[in-house]
């Protein structure tokens, strides 16, 4: 009898280290998922473009690649550009069907990469873009290498990251509430300042009336 309870007591630890490792490595899975955007560029010289507000000092991926149709020969290529929130260029390739880019950031703010078709006459032009930032962007495969760790410790040391991007994620959000929250006190205090500005500017022009109405009517001896 004792022994059954044994058994069952080990079945259970297992059980629920197995149900807490599938959670981990779900919960890692959902905060490494990347972006993978498919676009639809028109053949006309328009643009677009894929924005992402992104903090300082995050690793940031994207690799995209034109799905060529296997009647169009030869394949259109695209031209690609990627610019930082003051308008830095991080990235720049003409006449593509593919290409890469990686950076660290240094501003906070949104990053712009913008793709257009290089020939006009070639049809719309579809093309597909990984664009990934953060714990996504990073390669566990050298770290697992590096490090000499696998399995539950590999997906304990991801869980660890995450949780770093997360509370990087809001200290980041914390700074943008306060300036924001600056922001509109400042402009809260504008706003107050203005409206007594207007206020006082309509009481002098009506002092202003009504002076100039009674020396109008005593001029006509009215009053």
């Amino acid at each position: 009898m004792h022994h059954h309870i044994y058994i069952e007591k080990n079945m259970m630890s297992i059980m629920g280290h197995r149900f807490w490792v599938c959670t981990l490595m779900i919960f890692v899975a959902i905060i490494q998922k990347g972006d993978a955007i498919w676009m639809s560029l028109p053949s006309a010289s328009s643009t677009k473009c894929v924005t992402e507000e992104i903090h300082n000092n995050v690793v940031v991926l994207g690799d995209y690649v034109v799905i060529s149709d296997d009647n169009v020969h030869p394949t259109p290529t695209i031209s690609a550009k990627v610019t930082s929130p003051y308008g830095n260029t991080l990235h720049s390739n003409e006449n593509a069907t593919h290409g890469q880019f990686a950076f660290t950031t240094n501003e906070a703010g949104l990053y712009l990469a913008c793709f257009w078709v290089d020939h006009h006459g070639t049809g719309a032009v579809s093309m597909n873009l990984d664009w990934k930032t953060g714990i996504a962007a990073k390669d566990w495969e050298s770290v697992a290498r590096k490090e000499k760790i696998e399995g539950v410790e590999l997906e304990l040391r991801k869980l660890e990251g995450a949780v770093e991007a997360i509370h990087e994620n809001l200290l980041y959000l914390k700074n943008r509430e306060a300036e924001m929250r600056i922001v509109n006190e400042a402009t809260n205090s504008r706003v107050a300042l203005y409206s007594m500005l207007s206020l006082a500017v309509c009481v002098g022009v009506s002092v202003l009336q009504i002076m100039h109405l009674k020396r109008f009517f005593q001029k006509k001896k009215l009053i």
